[in-house]
């Protein structure tokens, strides 16, 4: 039915015709609402095909490495990832496991459903149980506890269990992940945030692991005296996380290496043969990568025990006029350092029962780990014994120099020759005996090297029809002037030997970072560095005051109830007050 003076539409069918009809009589509305109508449609499905993200953080903290994302979409199996940090956390534990779930979001956005994870509360997982039985099945599986002691708002100190770990599954198998990076000498917050700093690489190491296609090989060579297969088990079990590890000699094969990605020489004793220096040379010059452990100096150590005194001598391995060549001279001296372990000394006169107390062993340097490469960054200090000295050396501007391990700033060199005398130890308040500073222990070279055998004739033994390569391809090597920083201790033989972890002290329970710097050093020289670089991710630590904090709790609690609802006050009385204005 239609009035005269006026128009009505009775919509009998779709509602849909009642809303479009008045927009087609004005056609330029029309075309406006079709045009955005278009552009979210096309953005919809643009979106669908394109992914990108915005950070807008000033130092990228929620941004991955492209080659994590690659690890993500390369994954073709679920990975299950279990993370034991929930519950009642202080502020800094609680920034840890955000970061935690910020990253593993992140990793979904690229491998989707391949990845998937849990958050998980021990303290109520535990409920209903012996809570002190579920703490310890955790860490019979290998997740440690760490107790954490605060006060609350009323002051009182309060004891807390937090297990910072998370369990990575994937194709059957299982890794689990210390979250919690515990660096000696450094406070809590700067460990948490060390913590922030390494959970990308953490996180994709253990993934990595697990879905690892290529079988790669590294070897320990022997047949000089190097350590034996016990001394260096466990930094052998933490490489072959990564590595087909094998053990051999030379032998007078020159291809005998090309098989390894990397060659370890562990504190060899005796002189290299010209054969092996060709052969270890020539891997080198085929782009083979290595990592000597030599010393400079050798002490009789059971003598030393024995009577309390002992000489040093220079240690010839017939490796200098290479590793001079390539760039880098060990010193035959021996470095004290005031930075050190102990070592338990028999303080008591002679006659009397023995009595130990824990002395500083100045032999025994706690070696400073260099911020700026990859391999050494956030890394715990690294224990040495009787370590010597290093020199870069040469003006190749092919092959780049860089130290990795150093002295601290109060320590000393002793030449040969002179002798260890447990009486007369130096007294680390001597500022004029330790006047040197950062003295390199171990470091880094990458880039061409020339041939130790340029222009030599190639050795007796050797196929003579084995060519020459007198310049290497860019290759990398890192030298560190003591053997047994990859050392564990051996207590006992046969069935009732006992391995240590390397790197644990066992006079201090104390645990060093050689293992994490052996694993480290031979994955950078592996040329596994795009990952290593994730460690040297830097998160500004911004700490609040934790007594203002404390002290006016209330104030800032008022501040944040009353504020907003204010601020919407205000918002309403000017909304109104300008309606009623506009109508009025």
């Amino acid at each position: 039915m239609k009035n005269k003076t006026s128009r009505q539409y009775f919509c009998t069918g779709s509602h849909f015709l009642c809303l479009v009809y008045p927009l087609m009589k004005n056609k330029r509305l029309f075309l406006q609402i079709a045009a955005v109508a278009v552009a979210i449609a096309a953005v919809s499905l643009i979106s669908h095909y394109l992914f990108f993200r915005l950070d807008l953080t000033s130092d990228k903290r929620y941004t991955i490495s492209s080659a994590t994302k690659g690890l993500m979409k390369s994954l073709d199996e679920p990975v299950q990832i279990n993370v034991y940090l929930d519950g009642d956390l202080n502020a800094g534990f609680l920034r840890l496991k955000h970061s935690c779930t910020d990253y593993l979001d992140e990793f979904k956005v690229y491998a989707g459903k391949n990845i998937q994870y849990q958050l998980i509360d021990p303290a109520k997982a535990a409920e209903g149980k012996d809570q002190d039985a579920y703490y310890a099945s955790l860490e019979k599986r290998g997740m440690r506890a760490t107790m954490v002691y605060e006060k609350d708002a009323d002051g009182k100190a309060v004891r807390k269990i937090i297990c910072p770990w998370a369990e990575i599954i994937s194709h059957k198998d299982t890794l689990l992940v210390n979250l919690l990076t515990n660096m000696q000498g450094h406070s809590g917050e700067e460990n948490l945030n060390a913590s922030v700093e390494n959970l990308e690489y953490q996180l994709t190491d253990a993934i990595r692991i697990l879905n690892v296609k290529e079988n790669r090989k590294v070897a320990f060579l022997e047949g000089n005296g190097e350590l034996p297969e016990p001394e260096v088990y466990d930094a052998t079990t933490a490489l072959s996380r990564y590595f087909q590890v094998d053990r051999g000699a030379l032998g007078n094969d020159p291809k005998a290496l090309d098989p390894y990605k990397v060659v370890i020489i562990a504190k060899p004793a005796t002189a290299f043969s010209e054969n092996e220096k060709f052969i270890i040379d020539q891997y080198i010059m085929n782009g083979g990568r290595v990592l000597w452990l030599i010393d400079g100096s050798k002490i009789d150590n059971d003598f030393l025990s024995r009577t309390g005194q002992a000489t040093i001598a220079p240690l010839d391995v017939n490796l200098s006029d290479m590793l001079f060549g390539y760039g880098v001279r060990i010193n035959p001296d021996i470095v004290q350092d005031v930075q050190c372990a102990s070592m338990p000394i028999n303080v008591s006169r002679p006659g009397e029962e023995p009595q130990f107390k824990p002395m500083p062993w100045v032999f025994q340097p706690l070696l400073l780990t260099s911020p700026y490469n990859a391999t050494t960054r956030n890394l715990a200090s690294v224990k040495a014994n009787f370590a010597s000295s290093i020199d870069f050396v040469g003006v190749d501007t092919l092959v780049k120099k860089q130290a990795l391990l150093a002295t601290s700033n109060a320590s000393h060199v002793l030449a040969p020759p002179a002798m260890v005398d447990l009486k007369q130890m130096p007294d680390p308040r001597d500022h004029d005996y330790f006047r040197f500073q950062n003295i390199p222990v171990g470091g880094l070279l990458e880039g061409t090297f020339t041939s130790a055998f340029a222009n030599r004739m190639v050795p007796e033994g050797i196929n003579k029809s084995a060519s020459i390569a007198r310049k290497s391809k860019y290759t990398r090597m890192i030298i560190v002037a003591n053997g047994d920083i990859i050392r564990n201790e051996v207590h006992g033989t046969g069935d009732n030997m006992q391995l240590l972890p390397l790197g644990f002290d066992s006079y201090t329970n104390r645990q060093y970072g050689n293992r994490d710097f052996i694993v480290n050093a031979v994955l950078y020289l592996s040329g596994d560095d795009s990952w290593l670089e994730l460690r040297s991710r830097v998160v500004p630590l911004r700490l609040l005051n934790n007594v203002a904090t404390t002290e006016g709790r209330t104030t800032w609690q008022i501040i944040n109830l009353v504020t907003p609802l204010v601020l919407l006050a205000l918002f309403a009385a000017v909304f109104f007050f300008l309606r009623r204005r506009k109508y009025s």
